[in-house]
């Protein structure tokens, strides 16, 4: 199982940015999936998910309506769109593949990260 981010840089309050993540060395189309994050200093945060489909999301409370989880099966790669980017989503941003669903918060597999940062 691997999982490879991309997309992260630094940019301005109010930019987007759009990650991305490679799946390979499973059945991607299985699996639900998600997003989490870690700011300096801190825990993990979980962000979204997304169930095998992608036909239903989640978010936390703080993204919501800024950011769009999405994947592409045929290419076995996550998404992440993120709009009106503020300095509190400062952080690393890592894909994990859940491992009993889109509810679920334990995950088998997680990525390298990238890193996100807002600053003016």
């Amino acid at each position: 199982v691997r999982l490879v981010e991309s997309g992260g840089g630094s940019v301005q309050p109010g930019g987007s940015l759009r990650l991305a993540c490679t799946a390979s060395g499973f059945t991607f189309d299985r699996f639900a999936m998600s997003w989490v994050r870690r700011a300096p200093g801190k825990g993990v945060e979980w962000v979204s998910a997304i169930n095998s489909g992608g036909d239903s999301t989640s978010y936390t409370d703080s993204v919501k309506g800024r950011f769009t989880i999405s994947r592409d099966n045929a290419k076995n790669t996550l998404f992440l769109q993120m709009n009106s980017l503020k300095p509190e989503d400062t952080a690393v941003y890592y894909c994990q593949r859940n491992q009993y669903g889109m509810g679920s918060t334990f995950y088998d597999a997680r990525g390298q990260g990238t890193q996100v940062t807002i600053s003016s």
